[in-house]
């Protein structure tokens, strides 16, 4: 990954930004209500954003519960995908999580979205179970998928 791409904690004054990401990445995107109350809310929630040039591209976020990680969103602007921008920020999500106490880590993707399960794969990740009817925009499955960190 170059040097001009960024981790850090996301913040507030990113909102407007992550929810540019999330329009672009999601059918049922999350609002901005939802995002604040996560940053200032739920003290299981930490989330990290992919800065290039000063932008948000990309962001993450988990619920770190005892020492289980749950992946609640991934998502990257699509003029940067297929950059393996996607790997890293799940490289940094898995050490983030690892430095809080996570032993393990699990979420839900799509049965049909092959190429994040790729990714998931290739990070260790195992499928667990089907969540059936789980997104309600078309009922769509969900793969359960875990890691041990």
């Amino acid at each position: 990954m170059e040097d001009s791409y960024v981790f850090r904690y996301m913040r507030e004054e990113d909102i407007d930004q992550v929810l540019e990401v999330e329009h672009a990445s999601f059918t049922l995107p999350w609002s901005r209500e939802a995002f604040y109350n996560e940053l200032h809310n739920n003290k299981f929630a930490v989330y990290i954003v992919l800065e290039h040039e000063q932008k948000v591209i990309g962001y993450c976020g988990v619920w770190i519960v005892i020492d289980e990680a749950h992946v609640t969103n991934v998502a990257i602007l699509p003029e940067y995908r297929g950059k393996k921008l996607g790997d890293a920020m799940m490289r940094e999500l898995i050490d983030v999580s690892r430095q809080m106490g996570a032993k393990s880590m699990t979420l839900e993707v799509r049965v049909t979205n092959h190429i994040a399960q790729s990714l998931y794969r290739k990070m260790g990740f195992q499928n667990g179970g089907i969540r059936r009817n789980y997104y309600s925009d078309n009922q769509e499955d969900a793969l359960v998928m875990w890691v041990n960190l």
